[in-house]
């Protein structure tokens, strides 16, 4: 409904402009400021002021006289609040937003726009736990794959494996290198990747205090497995697969936890095996920007802006990360329409160099968007695993459960003492709210601001945080359980004290909007109209933060909903069906925001 809202302005506007004969090049249509009673407002006066020569004002007067309202479904009356030309929507809006969201669990969803898209994130090299300042890329990487998926693309989820670096050369020799009993400490957990992360530590130490022959031997044990792997040996690539594939499965299980998952685990040495990497490299020569410089073959990129060459391939022949990442890319060129990739700031002069060197060989890299996002701190400092004293994900999302756990049943004694929630509903809500705590509080801030996780700020039932949020969700619920246990019809639900239920024809909602005489009521189906367009807006941007901001404003407005309109027990029939539908609407609309960030929706808290 918004969305169509949106649309009637913007035709309203264009043609009062063209009938000024004023240009319709930036109509300024946005939401108005809080203290303004309109759906949408047009900024356009302040552009034109100085064309026309008359104030903002004045200016705004004259285009709101010019526009005719007449003949749209939604637009219903103009006016002017200073500067500000004021569009209003009318009944049938309201009306058609609560049918439409009361009766649809998948409101806000886009339709299908026949567009592939491929996200990868995550991509954390195979060499041991998730450590918490890595944690934002897969949550992140999450979000934006959810967000592709609601706002109509065809996502799939990729994690590209770097399983030829010497990181992993590095491992593999240790892994074969050294035993059990050399190793320093006992596993941090009983999985394989912090039981194999030992070898990777142990190998590093080794590296840095060996003498210069011990050192000069292990390095030659390294490079032939580096050197195996670009050849195309099938042993070496057996070898390194064994420890790649054993951490990686633990990483899995770690990320499975939050809950991001996958489509596809795209290794590196494909583009390596399948000759791609050999065929990127060999078209960098033929360019104008290519030169054999410091016994490397380099890119100049300064026509691109980009003061840093790129080194695509070294004296013996041997490929790099990025040479095998333009292959890659181009593999999803081939395969996508789209390519979404989720990488940490250090990785921006990459970034822009990856894109450059795909547009030198012809690509178009329209097709490829890129979120960086800075880094994850806890209040005591940045993190490193490769000395191991970082803190791991799994630490802070064991924490997160913890202190959820202690947050809700101090909240909650009473009604654990009186059988309403059993011991396992705090276990349930506990994993919903502390998991969800973390990835909200990391998914809401703009990617590119560094956070510090403050655990008072991300599980505060007050202030605007997951659990904030995830109550509105589980009020919705009680409320429509409490509505079908009273015999009530609930939009999806029909109910009653022997506890049936079965679905209720959307068809066959009849809730009349103006029954909702409150501001409070219109003004929460007035946020719930505008979710789609917000999804929409999101991804267009790729930035799932605005809608944990929607989350929050949306929470604001249902809570005033939820002081001044008692539903249940609503004074008659009529206002009780609106009120319900409305409630019904706005636990739709909640639950699909959550879903957006992969946080879950509590049917009680």
């Amino acid at each position: 409904m918004f969305r169509q809202f949106r649309s009637e302005v913007a035709d309203a506007l264009g043609d009062a402009l063209d009938a000024l004969d004023l240009p319709t090049d930036d109509l300024g249509i946005e939401r108005p400021p809080d203290d303004m009673d309109a759906t949408l407002a047009s900024s356009v006066a302040f552009r034109l002021a100085g064309e026309v020569g008359a104030a903002p004002p004045s200016v705004a007067a004259d285009v709101a006289d010019a526009v005719d309202a007449a003949g749209y479904d939604y637009l219903a009356a103009v006016d002017t609040a200073g500067p500000y030309v004021n569009f209003h929507a009318g009944e049938r809006y309201l009306v058609d937003t609560l049918d439409a969201a009361a009766a649809d669990a998948g409101y806000g969803a886009l339709p299908d726009r026949d567009t592939s898209v491929v996200v990868e994130h995550t991509s954390a090299n195979p060499t041991g736990p998730v450590h918490v300042g890595r944690a934002r890329n897969p949550i992140v990487g999450d979000a934006v794959a959810n967000l592709l998926s609601y706002a109509g693309y065809d996502v799939d989820r990729h994690y590209y494996v770097n399983d030829a670096g010497r990181q992993m050369a590095v491992f593999t020799w240790a892994h074969e290198r050294f035993d059990e009993s050399e190793l320093e400490e006992e596993p941090a957990r009983d999985r394989a990747e912090y039981d194999l992360v030992r070898y990777y530590r142990k190998g590093n130490a080794y590296l840095e205090a060996a003498e210069p022959d011990e050192a000069e031997a292990a390095e030659a044990e390294i490079a032939a497995i580096l050197q195996g792997l670009e050849a195309g040996d099938e042993e070496t690539y057996e070898r390194v697969g064994e420890v790649v594939d054993t951490v990686l499965g633990g990483m899995k299980e770690c990320l499975a936890r939050l809950p991001a998952e996958f489509d596809e685990f795209v290794k590196e040495t494909r583009f390596m095996r399948d000759g791609s990497t050999d065929d990127i490299a060999a078209r960098l020569k033929e360019t104008e920007q290519a030169v054999y410089e410091e016994d490397a073959w380099q890119l100049e990129l300064d026509e691109w802006g980009i003061d840093k060459n790129l080194v695509f391939l070294r004296s013996d022949d041997t490929s790099l990360y990025t040479t095998r990442d333009l292959a890659h890319h181009e593999w999803k060129f081939a395969n996508y329409d789209r390519a979404v990739t989720v990488l940490g700031e250090d990785h921006k002069l990459q970034a822009d160099q990856l894109d450059a060197t795909l547009e030198l060989l012809g690509n178009d890299t329209d097709r490829l968007g890129h979120v960086i996002y800075s880094y994850v701190n806890l209040p005591d400092g940045k993190m490193s695993t490769r000395r191991g004293t970082g803190v791991m994900l799994d630490d802070l999302l064991d924490e997160a459960i913890d202190r959820a756990r202690e947050a809700v049943e101090s909240r909650m004694d009473d009604r654990i003492r009186d059988d309403d929630l059993t011991e396992a509903d705090v276990e349930r809500i506990a994993h919903q709210v502390g998991i969800g705590a973390v990835r909200y509080d990391i998914v809401s801030k703009q990617p590119a601001k560094a956070i510090t996780f403050e655990w008072e700020d991300a599980l505060d039932f007050e202030a605007q945080s997951a659990p904030f949020v995830q109550y509105v969700h589980a009020r919705c619920a009680g409320i429509l359980d409490e509505a079908a246990a009273a015999g009530v019809d609930v939009p999806g639900v029909t109910g009653g004290p022997d506890g049936s239920e079965s679905a209720v024809d959307p068809d066959a909602l009849d809730v009349d909007a103006s029954a909702l005489e409150t501001d409070a009521a219109r003004e929460l189906l007035r946020e719930v109209a505008r979710f789609p367009a917000v999804i929409e807006t999101a991804a267009d941007d790729l930035e799932p933060h605005t809608i944990a901001t929607f989350t929050r404003e949306f929470a604001d407005a249902y809570n005033a909903f939820y002081r001044e309109c008692p539903v249940v027990t609503a004074e008659d029939d009529e206002l009780r069906a609106a009120r319900v539908a409305v409630v019904a609407a706005a636990k739709h609309t909640m639950a699909n925001a959550l879903d957006v960030l992969g946080v879950e929706a509590p049917e009680s808290m």
